[in-house]
């Protein structure tokens, strides 16, 4: 484990105090799980986008393709 020393506002740290008092879990396994939540809501934002680029690249031939089939069910 790595040892972190990081500065936290007043008032996030008396939520914190009230929230642990209640559920009593260690403040250090709290914030490793509150940290290990937000990452994981960055991985799926990162994907998000990631996945609106490349079908943004990919649309105009996708369009193209569904157009080529739709003549040739048209054809029959």
């Amino acid at each position: 484990m790595k040892t972190v020393s990081l500065k936290i506002d007043d008032l996030i740290y008396g939520e914190t105090e009230k929230i642990l008092s209640r559920i009593s879990i260690p403040r250090n396994r709290y914030i490793n799980e509150a940290i290990e939540h937000y990452n994981k809501v960055q991985k799926r934002q990162f994907i998000e986008k990631r996945l609106k680029t490349e079908s943004a690249l990919v649309k105009k031939d996708s369009m193209s393709i569904l157009n080529d089939f739709e003549k040739i069910d048209y054809a029959d």
